[in-house]
């Protein structure tokens, strides 16, 4: 088996300490039986991982749908719902032996056929990541035996080991989607099916999110867990409340502000931890639509972003639970560079910018469109408006709900927003995507939605995936970026950094580099 040791190519992964770590500790006997309750924030728009990859939807689908593989904190794969895997030697060729006696949640089996349906039909239609890998470099999908996938290559692409995680690659039954009907519509959705350790009980909408254990679940005695409740609640105070009294056991990174996080992890009983990020690394950006003026000129992007103080905003509103990002790459990801044009808080310098462009920002009127994750994201959008109103344009806050901001930037309905995107372990894959100009694809918020073209970083990207030599992939990833950052493709703001809080009771909760999004089926409550 040939596994490529990502961990080793790291630059900076040890990344921000504020909270704990997971560390080392005693072997204990688990104890089956027991309810965790956790909170969905916001309320998923749907559980269907194949048709939304939002942070609520991958939280609750993450436990009833499965991919291929999972990925350790030092980003090496683990088996998923594949066993084994081999790597040919020239990487072209992938073959992947999958677990034995699985079954969905209807009871019908699952098999190779569900995996070669699901990437060579479901996931090129809807799934804007996979469509722009599957068509760049997929020849063929194959099924050789019942229990064995194959995928071959037209050629290399480095980082199509770690193209198999939930979000990128979340497995769908070809019996309830293979028959003619439109995937977005198509009546499974609202009664998602998968392969993981809890199905779908309930979904009270607005209350909680319901889901029990999977009776036929594949690892034999798991899960432990008899129950998982995802609990609604809006109000950031309130959610913090319900921590502190008991009614939810679990806190993930944005279900509470800032400043209730550093007293909540004082609390008796409460353990926490920053761990379970290292395969997404989340940076915060700004999605400035560059299909019309004003943001179609690189200089009002740029003057955009020499009039935000960024540092403030990282300590002022999200209390510290960050870093200012240089550009797309995260600093503790692979290939990141620093040498990037710097955009430092100069309103002097924007100001200027915009009269050298012969912009006159009073013929504008700007849609700014938050992220509808909570009142830090509200507080955000409040602070923009009042920098960019500094310049003479005209802003107007025009806030929706989580479907209505996917729906808007899946339509490229848009002037000015924010979003924050997973890297997934490598830029090909978690990176590439905002910026490469044949994924500029309606249907999806996390694509190319900006509209940013510049042929030289399409072939730069391109290189660098497709290198043999990581000394040619650094070098072509360093260009792109000094290109990227000095267009101003997107308007970076901050790395974030998620803690999770959660009762000392609750064991063996955050165990991968995708956290909370993994599958719980290991997880318990001691007594």
């Amino acid at each position: 088996m040939v596994v490529i040791d990502r961990r080793s190519m790291l630059t900076g992964a040890a990344g921000l300490i504020l909270a704990g770590t997971v560390g080392a500790v005693a072997q204990e006997t688990p104890v089956k039986g027991g309810v965790l309750n956790m909170i969905a924030q916001p309320e998923p728009p749907i559980l269907m991982v194949g048709l939304n990859t939002q942070g609520p939807t991958l939280y609750v689908g993450g436990q009833i749908y499965q991919s291929l593989l999972t990925y350790g904190t030092d980003l090496k794969p683990l088996p998923s719902l594949a066993k084994s895997w081999v790597v040919a030697e020239d990487g072209l060729t992938y073959t992947f032996t999958l677990q034995d006696n699985v079954k969905w949640h209807d009871g019908k089996p699952f098999s190779a056929d569900d995996v070669v349906f699901t990437a060579d039909k479901f996931l090129r239609e809807s799934h804007p990541r996979w469509r722009l890998i599957a068509t760049t470099y997929v020849e063929s999908i194959t099924s050789p035996a019942p229990n064995q996938v194959v995928f071959k290559l037209k050629k290399p692409f480095s980082a199509f080991l770690h193209a198999f995680e939930l979000s990128s690659f979340p497995i769908i039954p070809k019996h309830l989607y293979d028959n003619g009907t439109d995937y977005r519509t198509n009546p499974a959705n609202q009664t998602p099916i998968g392969t993981g350790p809890f199905k779908l009980k309930e979904w009270k909408r607005g209350s909680y999110i319901h889901l029990v254990r999977n009776e036929d679940y594949w690892k034999p005695g798991q899960p432990y867990l008899d129950e998982l409740y995802f609990r609604i609640i809006p109000d950031s105070a309130s959610r913090a409340v319900a921590f502190e009294k008991g009614t939810v056991d679990v806190l993930r990174g944005g279900d509470v502000e800032g400043f209730e996080v550093r007293r909540l992890v004082k609390l008796k009983d409460v353990e926490n931890t920053t761990s379970g990020w290292e395969n997404y690394a989340p940076l915060v950006f700004m999605e400035m639509n560059q299909r019309t003026m004003p943001f179609s000129d690189k200089n009002v992007r740029k003057a955009i972003m020499h009039a935000i103080d960024r540092e403030f905003i990282v300590k002022n509103i999200f209390f510290g639970l960050g870093k200012v990002a240089t550009g797309p790459f995260a600093s503790t990801t692979l290939y990141y560079s620093s040498d990037v044009p710097a955009y430092p808080f100069d309103m002097a310098k924007a100001k200027k910018l915009l009269a050298d462009a012969k912009v006159n920002p009073a013929d504008y009127s700007i849609r700014l469109m938050p992220l509808p994750y909570g009142a830090a994201w509200d507080r955000m959008a409040e602070y923009i408006k009042q920098q960019i109103a500094q310049l003479g344009f005209k802003i107007a806050i025009t806030g929706v709900d989580a479907g209505g901001w996917s729906q808007k930037m899946s339509d490229f309905d848009f002037d000015l927003s924010f979003n924050f995107t997973y890297q997934y372990g490598d830029p090909a894959l978690g990176v590439a995507r905002h910026y490469l100009s044949n994924n500029i694809i309606k249907g999806t918020p996390y694509g190319n939605n900006e509209h940013y073209i510049n042929p030289k970083v399409d072939e730069l990207f391109n290189l660098a995936a497709g290198a043999v030599s990581q000394d040619v992939a650094a070098k072509a990833y360093a260009e792109a970026q000094k290109i990227i950052v000095d267009d101003v493709a997107l308007g970076w703001l901050y790395e974030m950094q998620n803690v999770t809080i959660y009762r000392n009771k609750v064991k063996n909760l955050v165990k991968t580099g995708i956290g909370l999004n993994q599958y719980m089926d290991e997880v318990w409550i001691a007594k």
